[in-house]
């Protein structure tokens, strides 16, 4: 045989890694375009649905806008001038955050409790898991209804508190009482979501480390706030942000349980905003008291994230 010649090897070889590199750019253009069509309906999700009605928000609070009177004026700053000076937002406003404060400590600890019960190897968790659960898929309108009921002045938890002789108070006309149960049947609504997310991060920590601590001579106590705690503490910084952005939008429940009252002990922001706009039909002061709501949950989240670095596994 004849051997070939060194320099033709080294052509064929150029050509074949030639045509292997083009290859591979046409599939990493492929790749790069299947990837885009999967994301491109999330984009324009939230470009329409999110950024560009947001931008609308911005717009209308520059205006004075009635649209019964059909008025649409340039006014400037005059609304957030307004918004700064009125007491009934920076009342509604400290009532949202006693709102999110009571839901998050209530919410975050029975959450982690029930995780840590139903993370045992004990008969029926697969059921309770459920129980807590079904909560979650219920419609929001139809939960707070039968909750309605039930702690109505003559309703259920009242008729049996006085099967054993107690007299139950109003529970929604109450002043007392009236945010305290706003709060309550929220965190029955949304503890079950919580509870399955710390379940997941429990399920993840390592089972060798625990048993490393127990033959240490570490208490049960002291294993779960030196190992377990730090561990599931980037799940717990999730449940804290979706739970904090969550409650200071609350809506559904005041609109039908208290609407607002009695008095203002439970109008929220997000129902002052409601009234402000249907009911007042006062819609650029309603969009500028959108906004600072914007910016104050966007300045809770940003401090929540940033705070992250002090407490949280694995974050430097």
């Amino acid at each position: 045989m004849t051997a070939e010649p060194l320099g033709a090897t080294d052509r064929k070889v150029g050509r074949t890694t030639g045509r292997r590199s083009g290859s591979s750019k046409r599939l990493a253009r492929i790749d790069a375009a299947v990837g885009l069509s999967f994301a491109a309906p999330a984009v324009i999700g939230v470009l329409v649905l999110g950024l560009v009605p947001f931008g609308y928000v911005i717009w209308y609070s520059l205006h004075d806008w009635s649209p019964l009177i059909g008025e649409f004026n340039w006014i400037g700053l005059d609304n957030f001038t307004r918004l700064i000076a009125d007491d009934t937002v920076w009342s509604s406003f400290l009532t949202t955050f006693k709102y999110a404060a009571l839901l998050m400590v209530l919410n975050i600890t029975l959450a982690l409790g029930l995780a840590v019960l139903l993370n045992q190897k004990l008969r029926g968790t697969t059921t309770f898991r459920a129980f807590f659960f079904s909560p979650v898929i219920v419609s929001a309108v139809a939960w707070v209804l039968v909750w309605n009921y039930l702690v109505a002045a003559n309703g259920g938890i009242n008729g049996a508190l006085a099967t054993i002789g107690i007299q139950g108070p109003n529970w929604l006309r109450d002043p007392t009482w009236a945010l305290v149960t706003v709060v309550v049947i929220q965190v029955f609504k949304g503890v079950g979501m919580n509870m399955i997310l710390f379940l997941a991060a429990l399920q993840n920590v390592p089972a060798e480390l625990k048993e490393a601590a127990r033959i240490d001579g570490a208490r049960p106590s002291r294993v779960f706030r030196s190992i377990t705690l730090p561990l599931i503490s980037p799940t717990i910084l999730l449940v804290v942000m979706i739970t904090t952005i969550g409650a200071m939008d609350v809506f559904v429940p005041i609109q039908i349980l208290t609407q607002g009252g009695p008095g203002r002990s439970t109008t929220v922001i997000s129902y002052l905003l409601y009234r402000t706009a249907f009911e007042q039909q006062d819609f650029g002061y309603a969009s500028a008291i959108g906004v600072v709501l914007f910016v104050v949950v966007l300045v809770l989240a940003a401090l929540q994230w940033s705070s992250r670095k002090r407490w949280v596994h694995d974050e430097v």
